[in-house]
């Protein structure tokens, strides 16, 4: 995966969009299934939480099947994209214990996910205007440029390759 730039005003307007689709979505699906269900199913006596609990289920697996066909859309681009790098995130920071380690061992893949981490999690804070831990990020950038050109290596994000990290 690669960082790349992402127009903040277009990116906001579209997940704000597509999560008010998908909770319009799931309400009416989620509905119309468990009424379904019980009218096919159910008599007016018992209880009725297990057919409404397979209506959510149905709303979730048709909203997640929707959801997939159209993550190549053009107007999913923004919001996959950020999906997709806060899983790479995920995958970084559930390794970081010994992702830092070899950090400190000067270790070059080590210094390629960490630069990659720091610099898309700055890149969500801004999307996202999280600024609260900014200023300590930004600091952690910076020990960590100098860390990577004291060791030869390039500052840009796209020397990173998510199979890196099957070595921590």
């Amino acid at each position: 995966m690669q960082l790349r730039e992402i127009d903040k005003t277009r990116y906001s307007k579209h997940l704000k969009v597509v999560f008010a689709g998908m909770a319009v979505a799931l309400m009416i699906i989620a509905v119309g299934a468990s009424t379904l269900f019980i009218f096919l199913f159910s008599s007016p006596e018992v209880s009725h939480f297990s057919h409404n609990l397979a209506g959510v289920a149905a709303a979730a697996a048709i909203v997640f099947i929707v959801l997939n066909k159209f993550r190549q859309h053009p107007y999913m681009f923004e919001v996959v994209y950020v999906w997709d790098l806060k899983q790479q995130l995920n995958r970084i920071h559930r390794k970081l214990r010994k992702i830092e380690a070899a950090v400190e061992h000067n270790d070059n893949d080590a210094m390629i996910i960490m630069n990659f981490m720091y610099r898309g999690s700055k890149q969500l804070y801004e999307l996202d205007d999280n600024t609260i831990t900014m200023e300590g990020l930004v600091s952690k950038i910076r020990v960590l440029d100098q860390r990577m050109e004291d060791a030869g290596l390039s500052l840009s994000t796209d020397t990173y390759n998510p199979t890196m990290l099957d070595r921590f």
